[in-house]
């Protein structure tokens, strides 16, 4: 994201939490700061990336960042977090609008151009960060207000574990029925079953070998997903049931 900031010629402030890592940034052509609210004091726009929603607190209000931008100026949200904690930072975000922009799609992705955006917020501050979401998303969807970005990422991370546990149901009964697992995955690609899902575990030659990948991260997210649906009083029903198999390979 940041390589394609500065190649875009937008004046990028990072906060580096190693010398290591302020070197590597600075080596793009950035500017490595050591705290929170020191980059927040000096931006028109803050691109947050962290890894939880805890995370998006403790940086946000524990850390000082919110307090610390300038009014007019933007936080963009990418982590998966609750709506809820989009709505209590715009609650404490004193004249400085907040965007959520959950991701959908990897490292590679951002490197082409091409991260999926689903973004909530008003119209005229969605406006005002596309410049920088451009960089690096394509497509950048607006999906509605402060907080929809969040609900869009979640119904697509519960659609993805569910099509992941459906598809692990589907290969042990084409087993038992006689076919091997790779010539089905192979064969299935072509039939009106396929799927990004599907094409994932084909390439990887199982789906047990697709999570050996990608399985924290689904897992992960799953557990976003139900922890998220329980706070907002949400019932998953049979996605929940289907995303099990998620749960039942990391046992195994």
């Amino acid at each position: 994201m940041v390589a394609r900031l500065i190649e875009a010629r937008h004046d990028v402030l990072t906060l580096g939490r190693t010398s290591e890592k302020r070197s590597d940034l600075e080596r793009l052509g950035a500017r490595a700061v050591h705290d929170v609210a020191q980059a927040g004091a000096r931006a028109d726009i803050v691109v947050l990336c962290v890894f939880t929603d805890q995370q998006v607190r403790e940086v946000c209000l524990d850390g000082g960042l919110l307090s610390a931008m300038p009014q007019g100026s933007a936080l963009v949200v990418h982590t998966t977090a609750s709506p809820k904690t989009i709505d209590d930072l715009a609650a404490r975000a004193d004249g400085v609008d907040v965007v959520d922009a959950a991701v959908s799609g990897g490292p590679h992705d951002i490197a082409a151009g091409r991260l999926t955006l689903f973004v909530g917020g008003a119209d005229d501050a969605v406006a005002r960060v596309r410049p920088v979401l451009d960089c690096y998303g394509d497509p950048v969807l607006h999906v509605g207000a402060r907080g929809c970005g969040q609900i869009v990422k979640l119904v697509n991370n519960a659609l993805f574990a569910g099509q992941i546990g459906l598809l692990a149901h589907a290969m042990r009964w084409g087993e038992r029925l006689g076919v091997p697992e790779p010539t089905l995955l192979t064969a299935l690609t072509q039939g009106s079953s396929t799927s990004r899902v599907l094409d994932l575990a084909a390439a990887a030659g199982s789906v047990a070998s697709f999570l050996e990948v990608a399985g924290e991260f689904v897992r992960k997210d799953v557990a976003v997903v139900r922890s998220i649906s329980a706070e907002l009083g949400g019932d998953l029903g049979t996605l929940d049931d289907v995303m099990k198999s998620v749960d039942v390979a990391k046992r195994a």
